[in-house]
């Protein structure tokens, strides 16, 4: 039995599913958080919290590296950690950190800060020759605006450690550029209290669909386990509407996005991590948006095992402890599983969601989670806003992605002004 310590986490998704891959796998982790409250509002009334079922939970300021060491080092020295995870892009850095630290398995910590800024991303897969959009770092909108002349409209304005597509928009002429610019100006500190870098990123506008590619790498070598299709809305913003694995391509493209993804990991020096790239296939061939060393967001972890049998939560568990994961692919009697997510287009307060009954009762359907009436709701700008998701498989084929916005369809909230 191994003992990791849990250093932050999302209070989403994979809040759940790494206690429950950790439980699963006959293991224990201590919780590790600056702000415990964060969790419990997070949890459905009247239960706690998977993240508090840990063996121990522990408080520090884990924005403060410089003293959270020497603290985890007492810890280690007391509790006796096998490994490190989190699954918080915000605390991916450190927790590399702090495995390079106390001698435990992970990633080169410098590859993980590469990954986690889109602009040192960039800036590493253009020295390594993979080919990407053009880009520019700037510094002030003055600056931003000159690149942008340069580049040539239309392009994506992006926050460069910011996640869930917040504050990601297209931008067509100046006058838009300005408005990206100073939305993100007025957003100086992240969601975790941690100051945000003061530079964006512009980069050309990419056409053509997006899909991700999630891997394992470990002792070296990334196993690519699938390719993940993604629908995106909520123009001028980049909002995910849904996924479908596997994504429904062409064997060439597949391979070919599985190549660029393999390419981008070896190029950041990235061993010992799940990841999830997100990629879009041009008509001049694959271009990388950015990768990711964490397991994937947004259930696609799940969609992955009802295809596959391949549980990615519990691998990223296994590489946190230096163990070879299972990866081997079962047949699960279903061909593709898709997710989508209820997008709010109003703000007010949600009064119900007509349809959900009918929804719930649904053949094939794998998972419903609605928001509960009485919740505050908000035009969605990022994929933090979303109302809640259906999950369906098909048996037969890749109709998942179909059949689950059939069942959207079907939903229909109902938001007042109170």
């Amino acid at each position: 039995m191994a003992h990791l310590l849990m250093v932050e986490s999302w209070v989403g998704a994979m809040s759940r599913l790494l206690p429950r891959a950790i439980r699963e796998g006959g293991h224990e982790f201590t919780f590790l958080t600056r702000d415990l409250h964060h969790y419990l509002r997070s949890a459905p009334e009247g239960a706690a919290h998977p993240l508090l079922g840990a063996r121990n939970v522990l408080t520090a300021d884990t924005n403060d590296l410089e003293t959270l060491l020497p603290y985890i080092e007492r810890l280690h020295s007391a509790l006796g950690f096998d490994g490190v995870i989190t699954s918080c892009d915000y605390y991916l850095p450190a927790v590399a950190r702090i495995a390079g630290h106390l001698g435990l398995p992970g990633p080169a910590p410098e590859a993980v800060e590469n990954a986690c800024r889109k602009d040192a991303t960039r800036q590493v897969l253009a020295a390594a020759g993979l080919p990407g959009p053009r880009f520019a770092v700037c510094a002030d909108r003055s600056e931003a605006a000159a690149a942008a002349a340069e580049i040539g409209y239309p392009l994506v304005l992006k926050p460069v450690d910011l996640c869930a597509g917040m504050f990601v928009r297209r931008v067509d002429d100046e006058a838009e550029l300005a408005r990206a610019y100073r939305a993100l100006d007025g957003f100086p500190v992240n969601a975790r209290g941690q100051r945000r870098a003061p530079v964006v990123l512009l980069e050309e506008l990419l056409h053509g669909p997006e899909v991700s590619v999630e891997t394992v790498t470990f002792d070296g070598t990334t196993q690519v386990i699938g390719v993940t299709d993604k629908s995106v809305g909520g123009a001028p913003a980049f909002i995910e509407t849904g996924h479908m694995f596997p994504a429904p391509l062409p064997a060439v493209d597949t391979a070919a996005a599985g190549e660029t993804a393999r390419q981008a990991i070896e190029a950041l020096g990235l061993d010992g991590v799940v990841a999830h790239t997100e990629i879009k296939l041009t008509p001049d061939g694959p271009r990388l948006i950015e990768v990711n060393p964490r397991p994937a967001g947004n259930r696609i972890t799940e969609l992955i095992r009802h295809v596959t049998g391949v549980d990615i939560a519990a691998a990223a568990v296994d590489v946190a402890i230096g163990q070879r994961p299972d990866l081997c692919i079962r047949d699960t009697g279903l061909r593709s599983a898709a997710i989508g997510f209820l997008v709010p287009q109003s703000t007010g307060v949600l009064e119900e969601i007509d349809g959900a009954d009918l929804v719930r009762k649904a053949p094939g359907v794998l998972e419903v989670q609605l928001a509960d009436p009485g919740k505050p709701v908000k035009a969605a700008g990022s994929n933090n806003e979303y109302l809640g998701h259906v999950m369906a498989g098909d048996a037969e084929g890749p109709a998942a992605r179909r059949y689950v916005e059939a069942l959207l369809s079907e939903l229909r909230p109902r938001v007042v002004n109170r």
